[in-house]
């Protein structure tokens, strides 16, 4: 069990490994005036000896502080107090650190903390330049990173959000849309997560929209490509092209325009990414236009009604005329043909190794 359990059983609180460190203890309980006190500790669970917080709770007590400032101070003590104990989990040589845009849990050193949370914050800042009057920070909490210090701990962690038995692909880092979003890595593949920053700090930046899959994940590959330019990619453009020319059909372009494809396991899953970026790129060679069309796309017609009234196009023309097919009505975004509820995005995609 945690050691900060033991502490809190204990009559006489003898000292943890984060006050003897000089560290103050993880708290057990949060406080913000005006508003009945959240027991954090009793709201953890334990797996692989790692503190997880029940986000749904910690939501349940910020949304019923009246006051919005209040709440977004609530919501970062939740934060705050979940990586403390965190911390402590991991031991004494990791430290929290924070500045305005980011927390960072680690054991680097001083002045390489300093220069990744940088690197956070300045990446969400030119997220917001980049997409001039689409973008916006969340309103709550902060972006978070953790860096273990070795694969292990790293394996030991993100197999909570694993709900099968085996073995999973080798991974150098990786984005946890749960509850709390916030960014994994190793200290040795520090370099490896700064895409992921860039495209997830993207998600999180549209996160006020309600914009369908393929124009939420285009938006972010094409950000993180700007801000992270990547290496040699797996296939030629020509390999692609070709890939796409195979895969698309009448029935995946509707699973593509209700976001469905991009969690195929096949595939499919990385012909979505590559289609929603090369559709997003042309439509945003004229950004005012663009940024109006964004910011009227509707999650639930894919954005047909706006590309028409804000370009004068047909989605599903758009998307033959690129993948070089004769244009028929069947390849236009058809809700009602949908089987279940189209997706926002955020997925979390699989990534290319030869590309970073």
């Amino acid at each position: 069990m945690f050691k900060f359990f033991k502490s809190l059983l204990s009559r006489n609180g003898p000292a943890t490994d984060a006050s003897a460190a000089g560290l103050p203890p993880a708290p057990a309980e949060l406080a913000i005036a005006g508003a009945p006190v959240f027991a954090l500790f009793e709201h953890l669970s334990e797996h692989n000896s790692f503190p997880f917080l029940d986000w749904a709770a910690a939501r349940e007590w910020v949304d019923a502080i009246p006051a919005p400032e209040l709440q977004a101070q609530a919501w970062l003590a939740c934060e705050r107090g979940w990586l403390q104990h965190m911390r402590e989990a991991l031991g004494p040589g990791y430290r929290l650190a924070e500045e305005s845009d980011a927390l960072l849990l680690s054991s680097l050193a001083p002045n390489v903390a300093r220069a990744t949370l940088g690197f956070v914050g300045k990446t969400q800042q030119r997220i917001v330049r980049l997409l001039d009057g689409v973008a916006r920070p969340p309103a709550l909490g902060k972006a978070i990173l953790i860096v273990f210090d070795d694969g292990d701990d790293y394996y030991r962690y993100v197999s909570h959000y694993y709900h099968e038995e085996g073995e999973f692909a080798v991974s150098g880092g990786m984005y946890i849309n749960a509850g709390c979003g916030h960014f994994v890595t190793v200290k040795a593949d520090l370099r490896m997560i700064e895409p992921v920053i860039a495209h997830e700090l993207t998600h999180g930046s549209l996160s006020h929209l309600r914009i369908p899959a393929w124009l939420n994940e285009g938006l972010a590959v094409n950000t993180e490509r700007r801000l992270c330019p990547p290496g040699a990619p797996l296939h030629t453009p020509r390999q692609m092209h070709e890939k796409h020319l195979q895969f698309w059909g009448a029935e995946e372009i509707q699973q593509f325009w209700s976001g469905k494809s991009f969690l195929r396991s096949d595939d499919g899953n990385l012909l979505s990414y590559d289609l929603a970026r090369i559709i997003v790129a042309q439509l945003s060679s004229d950004w005012p236009r663009f940024r109006d069309f964004v910011l009227a796309a509707d999650l639930a017609d894919a954005g047909a009604q706006a590309a028409a009234e804000h370009f004068n196009i047909d989605l599903g023309a758009a998307a033959c005329a690129l993948l070089e097919q004769e244009i028929t009505s069947d390849w236009s975004p058809e809700p009602g043909a949908w089987i279940e509820e189209p997706e926002r995005g955020a997925f979390c995609p699989q990534r290319d190794p030869a590309a970073t």
